[in-house]
């Protein structure tokens, strides 16, 4: 039988941060390093937290799960959808509608119905799974509010908790929103797999880990070291719950990862302002990623529009579709791209317009989903664009776009085996890198010739499903 599985997602923990780290603020984590092994992995794009976690659930890219940004156009209902970019956002959007949008739409209404959920994939073939706070929950189980007030069931794993909203369990955890800044919500997570490791009570656990990234967007992730220590006892939690670390690893398989970087931003920009006066378009930004709609009644194409972001400095390149071929623009100089039919890429201009870690390939996905916009915007280093309030996380942190610092993770695996017959998920070799620019990584003395590696966060749900003895052949952009 295949050990039981923990996937910990740290939001927002880039890979360069989490290598640093290892050396003095995360011992649990450098446990785990020390037994398992470690590389570098690609983000999807916008590398914005719905879209990530949506990848992670899905093992696919938005052109998959059809989860857009943070912020979207809702053609079909003609209204703007924002699942939480600032609360001066969600009031701006409606914060009703907002709410709703985030907790349930989101799950319900919005992600595509034939991109399965790991949740789904895994209960549908008799494994028991659980997740706490994470927002890509879809699963099978009815499960009622637990808060007054609430009357609206959400279909989550077997074993569901979401910020005291919902739990399938009495736990006996504290509140997770009292107090964040001093890391309730990672609080209230470990207090949950606390209880489940004691019970042994799942096969797979999606245990999400956020106030890293909270403080994160506040400080600049270089100075929130405070709240990744935080991070990492809630991982120590689950291991003393284990009985100690030797323990842990002996019932458990383990993946840590973290959905995206952060890097730092001194600088915010309104990306509406470069439409000013234009009939027919709406746009959606924030963090460091952007999007144009083109309505029926604008009068500029894709390209024009495009064009318009030529000479704005926060903006590092413009993504539009010419039919079956992507285009990326950047102040004048473009580069055409689509598959080539045979695992490759066609191209045509200056490659080193899309010089990003898997960036043709998380470029054409983003193109692809039906709820973009017709022009994706991925912002130039030290910039983010302002949100439908006007907030923004200047002097903080941010994440979203292509770039290494938001889109490069960390992927430690420590015990997964690839049962499925015909396993097609790619092994370990420490001779390649996920990125050309990354650090080597240094090696665990866990064991190489077992592990597999994920080279994407798009790889995690399908590498878990075949260590469970399921195949799965996820959906990709053709």
């Amino acid at each position: 039988m295949p050990k039981k599985t923990i996937l910990v997602v740290i939001d927002g923990l880039a890979a360069a941060t989490f290598e640093s780290a290892l050396e003095s603020h995360a011992p649990a984590l450098r446990f785990l390093a020390e037994h398992g092994e470690y590389g570098r992995a690609t983000s999807t794009f916008p590398s914005l937290t719905p879209v990530c976690l949506s990848s992670l659930a899905t093992g696919a890219h938005p052109d998959v799960h059809h989860i857009p940004h943070l912020v979207w156009y809702h053609r079909g209902e003609r209204r703007i959808v924002e699942y939480g970019s600032s609360f001066a956002a969600l009031r701006a959007a409606g914060t009703r509608r907002s709410i709703l949008d985030a907790i349930f739409n989101m799950n319900e209404q919005h992600l595509a119905a034939d991109a399965v959920t790991i949740y789904e994939a895994l209960e549908d073939e008799g494994f028991a799974a659980a997740a706490v706070n994470i927002t890509c929950y879809r699963g099978r189980t009815r499960h009622e509010p637990t808060l007054p007030g609430f009357v609206r069931p959400a279909y989550g794993p077997q074993r569901f908790f979401f910020f005291n909203l919902f739990e399938s369990d009495v736990t006996g955890a504290p509140m997770a929103v009292k107090g964040r800044a001093a890391g309730s919500v990672d609080e209230y997570a470990a207090a949950v797999g606390r209880w489940l490791v004691t019970r042994d009570g799942f096969d797979f656990f999606a245990f999400y880990l956020p106030d890293y990234d909270f403080a994160s967007h506040v400080r600049g992730p270089e100075d929130a070291l405070e709240a990744l220590a935080r991070s990492d006892r809630a991982v120590g939690t689950l291991m003393a719950a284990a009985g100690g670390p030797d323990e842990f690893l002996e019932r458990y398989a383990v993946v840590v990862c973290a959905d995206h970087g952060q890097t730092r931003v001194d600088d915010a920009c309104r990306l509406q302002d470069r439409y000013a006066g234009v009939d027919g378009v709406v746009v959606t930004a924030s963090n460091r990623a952007g999007m144009v709609y083109r309505l029926d009644d604008c009068p500029l194409d894709p390209r024009e529009l495009a064009v318009r972001l030529d000479g704005e400095p926060a903006a590092e390149v413009a993504l539009f579709r010419e039919g079956e071929t992507a285009v990326a623009r950047r102040d004048g100089e473009e580069l055409a791209f689509a598959p080539d039919g045979d695992g490759g890429w066609w191209t045509a201009g200056d490659e080193a317009i899309l010089d990003h870690p898997d960036g043709l390939v998380r470029a054409y996905a983003a193109l692809r989903n039906p709820n973009a916009g017709e022009v994706l915007v991925s912002a130039a280093p030290g910039y983010e664009f302002a949100d439908l309030g006007g907030r923004h996380h200047a002097g903080g942190g941010s994440h979203g776009s292509l770039g290494a610092g938001d889109s490069l993770v960390p992927m430690l695996v420590v015990g997964l085996e690839p049962r499925a017959e015909g396993s097609t998920v790619q092994r370990v070799d420490r001779s390649v890198q996920t990125d050309a620019r990354a650090k080597p990584a240094r090696p665990g003395s866990g064991t190489a010739s077992g592990a597999f590696m994920p080279r994407s966060i798009v790889d995690v749900a399908p590498a878990v499903l075949e260590h469970f003895g399921l195949r799965r052949d996820t959906a990709r952009a053709a």
